[in-house]
């Protein structure tokens, strides 16, 4: 499948979903990565006017599950976080945020994921680690 299709696919299974309500759009897949982006705005704001951790964090977790199961290939896949760490490191206001998700190690039940938060500048905003778990349908 085609980078395009990927990427349209991906978005298209936001729809009536937390990834839609945060407005967060896959933008760029390959070999061993996937990156989303998500504006911030008032609406993923904390109460002082920056980025919320936990719009962050809900970011980073969807860009990870997704990528095990657009990386997995397999459509019988079912994913699902297991843990999910950040470490939020500068605050943002506006633009955007990218999150891009890379395997630390992919098992066959559990995969370890690094996910790195970056500004329209690419500066560092948040590193965070995920652990999913993926079965298989019958």
């Amino acid at each position: 499948m085609e980078k395009e299709e990927v990427l349209k696919l991906t978005n298209a299974i936001c729809k009536n979903t937390l990834m839609e309500t945060l407005k967060i759009e896959f933008t760029d897949v390959g070999a061993d990565f996937l990156t989303a982006r998500m504006p911030v705005t008032k609406t993923v704001y904390q109460p002082d006017g920056v980025l919320h951790g936990g719009a962050t964090a809900a970011l980073a977790e969807s860009v990870g599950s997704a990528a095990v199961f657009i990386l997995n290939k397999n459509p019988k896949a079912i994913v699902r976080g297991i843990e999910i760490s950040a470490n939020h490191l500068k605050s943002v206001k506006s633009g955007y945020v990218y999150a891009t998700a890379r395997p630390i190690n992919l098992g066959k039940t559990i995969q370890l994921w690094e996910i790195k938060v970056e500004d329209d500048t690419q500066q560092l905003i948040s590193i965070c680690k995920l652990t999913t778990y993926t079965r298989y349908k019958e």
